[in-house]
């Protein structure tokens, strides 16, 4: 029995297994462009968890140590004007005045706070526009009509970014609570002696549990504040990967089309050899391999130190050359070494080196002395 085996070829588009659209997959590391771009549209990589560490960190310093400074000026604002109140209240106190002593005592108060809340002001500012290069944009501010899509919301309701910030804020939750549960056990004794206690005693009691528990949610935040920095980083990078074809398609719009960029080059050359061309009946001599090169060279005395490259070329063009050479009755002598010298070191329209000045100042009297003979 024979058995027939049939093999079907279907055509497959291999793009369709290509990642991230057209390109292929984004493994390249974003350009200096594209990381402006996105720097222009307000994207940086930053952790808001370092700001949050860096306030409380102040915070706690504020409470560590200027605390005591804050509270005796409070105290002697407080029993300053709680004194003032019997007075104006037996001397039947005025609307006016009465809202003159309140204004007084907010005014008191905000002037011993206000500090602090700058401070803490600046530090916020401080510690965002410290994670990336300060750069003012007003793109971020522009209204943005996909973000109104409910479909597109929904999906970054369940991306993977809000996935991880709710998996942070679980682990603050969590590790605060336990922090703050093991300060408080620890303390627990002294916790039930407060009704024994003076106020000052429970004042002092109160400040060292809550430093302590600030302290202990500091280093918290600072940890959480760093790994995040760090994660951040490595999103944004991630993020702003390009594919192969990108980075070619950046490139050729920064440095133009190839085909483009050629089609100019030859414009240019064709320009500068129609220039070469018209200079050709000026030139005093032309220089030859005698098939290969071709050097046209035009001296005027008074003007420059040296006899000048107008023409030069190899091949077809040292040919043309020398047929308009001929036209115009233009000198051609064949000397193999110093066309070649010439084609190869001294460039379109500049002096002959002072090394060639003799072999050419021989070609030069040579020239003169055939056409005095002609004339």
């Amino acid at each position: 029995m024979i058995e027939i085996q049939y093999k079907i070829l279907l055509p497959l588009d291999l793009q369709m297994f290509a990642k991230e659209g057209p390109g292929g997959e984004k493994t390249e590391d974003a350009t200096s462009k594209k990381l402006k771009d996105v720097r222009n549209e307000g994207n940086v990589a930053k952790s808001a968890e370092i700001s949050t560490a860096a306030t409380l960190l102040v915070f706690f310093v504020c409470i560590k140590f200027v605390i005591g400074f804050v509270g005796e000026h409070l105290l002697d604002s407080f029993d300053t004007f709680y004194t003032l109140i019997p007075r104006y209240v037996n001397d039947n106190i005025e609307v006016a005045e009465f809202r003159y002593l309140l204004s007084e005592s907010l005014l008191s108060i905000t002037l011993i706070i206000a500090p602090f809340l700058l401070l803490g002001f600046v530090v916020a500012i401080l510690s965002n526009t410290l994670q990336f290069k300060f750069q003012i944009t007003t793109k971020p501010l522009q209204p943005k009509f996909d973000k109104l899509n409910p479909i597109s919301g929904f999906k970054r309701m369940f991306s993977m970014n809000t996935l991880i910030e709710l998996l942070k804020s679980i682990i603050k939750i969590v590790t605060i609570s336990y922090i703050s549960y093991t300060v408080l056990v620890e303390h627990m004794e002294e916790l039930f002696l407060l009704y024994d206690m003076s106020v000052n005693q429970g004042l002092l009691l109160m400040y060292d549990i809550i430093t302590e528990l600030l302290l202990k949610i500091v280093i918290l935040f600072c940890v959480v504040g760093a790994a995040d920095f760090l994660y951040q980083k490595w999103k944004f990078k991630e993020d702003n990967k390009m594919t192969k074809q990108e980075v070619k398609d950046e490139f050729k719009n920064q440095e133009g089309d190839p085909k483009v960029k050629g089609q100019q080059r030859r414009r240019m050359q064709q320009a500068s050899q129609r220039r070469m061309m018209a200079a050709i009946p000026q030139a005093d001599v032309v220089i030859t391999n005698p098939t290969h090169f071709a050097v046209a060279l035009a001296y005027e005395s008074g003007r420059g130190q040296a006899p000048v490259v107008v023409a030069k070329g190899a091949d077809f063009l040292a040919g043309r050359i020398k047929e308009i050479a001929r036209e115009n009755n233009v000198e051609i002598v064949e000397n193999k070494p110093l066309a070649r010298m010439l084609y190869y070191n001294v460039e379109l329209d500049a002096e002959i080196p002072p090394e060639l000045y003799q072999a050419v100042a021989e070609v030069l009297a040579y020239v003169y002395q055939v056409r005095n003979k002609v004339s």
